[in-house]
């Protein structure tokens, strides 16, 4: 049976989701209770694609609602599709992540990941540490962005961990981790990797952990879509389409841009080092000093 996981994001996501969800319902004869009251089993034979079943039949959306601020949350929690949705289906208290996850305007393109990453089968066949966490959420092969965060550097780091462990054991094996590959992450931003605990592991793992990482590899994503963009873009491929519908060439134009200058501010920042920018900022006070001697002149 496949399941989808559906993820709205923002404002504009959430009310396109909010209608998504109250289309979907009736189609599958779910009121707004999460009670079915259909006419077919045809609704049910394939309902568990979008919702999970509770308790005394009530069916869940399948469904996690994010925004930086609980306006967005609030105004579908009061809908007629609100109570649909779980509490824990709302997240919204994501302003310190974003704080501390993003050190540039532009760059909040994360790569994230989780741990562990096994069979069900082979499960019982694994002994989950925090040591081995702690490996493989940093292992290219657990991420779950296409590109390879050992061609980029760090920039910041939120690792959340699940389960009973201990908190001093979690410090030493990531700043285990930074001293020993202290050349991928930035140097001009001290204390980069922030740390959470929960005591209460995930259903069915005695403990895991979640990665989010902002790391300048992330421009290979960016490339490899601006490469496949420019080379249509170049033959006006499918450009009719959006053109006949009002757009202009040159926002197509605009966007390209915009791609390429978010890849080289990616690239800057991923090159730049503690000394470069020391040395900039002494060159600036010995050129004003020059300048103050030659008015004093």
């Amino acid at each position: 049976m496949r399941e989808i996981v559906h993820l709205q994001i923002g404002q504009c996501g959430n009310q396109i989701g909010a209608k998504f969800w109250e289309v979907i319902s009736d189609e599958h004869g779910i009121d707004v209770t999460g009670n079915y009251h259909g006419d077919s089993p045809l609704q049910l034979e394939r309902i568990n694609v979008y919702f999970n079943e509770a308790h005394s039949k009530k069916f869940v959306p399948r469904s996690i609602l994010v925004d930086l601020e609980p306006g967005t949350m609030d105004s579908v929690r009061s809908s007629k599709i609100g109570p649909l949705f779980r509490p824990d289906n709302f997240i919204h208290d994501l302003r310190k992540l974003a704080v501390n996850m993003v050190p540039f305007p532009r760059l909040h393109f994360f790569m994230p990941g989780f741990a562990p990453l096994t069979a069900r089968g082979s499960q019982q066949y694994r002994a989950l540490s925090v040591p081995e966490l702690t490996q493989q959420m940093f292992d290219a092969r657990n991420m779950m962005a296409a590109c390879d965060p050992r061609h980029g550097r760090y920039l910041t780091v939120a690792c959340i961990f699940r389960g009973q462990m201990s908190t001093r054991e979690v410090d030493e094996q990531l700043l285990a981790i930074q001293t020993k590959n202290s050349a991928y992450f930035v140097e001009w931003i001290p204390n980069n990797v922030k740390v959470a605990v929960c005591d209460i592991p995930p259903r069915g793992l005695k403990m895991a952990a979640t990665f989010i990482g902002n790391n300048t590899a992330i421009q290979e994503l960016f490339i490899r879509v601006s490469e496949q963009f420019s080379a249509m873009f170049r033959r006006k491929a499918f450009l009719h389409w959006y053109t006949g519908e009002g757009m202009d060439e040159m926002e197509f134009s605009e966007a390209e841009s915009n791609t390429n200058d978010l890849v080289s501010e990616y690239q800057q920042y991923q090159d730049a080092t503690v000394e470069v920018d020391e040395y900039k900022e002494v060159e600036v006070e010995v050129s004003q000093e020059q300048e103050t001697v030659e008015k004093d002149f």
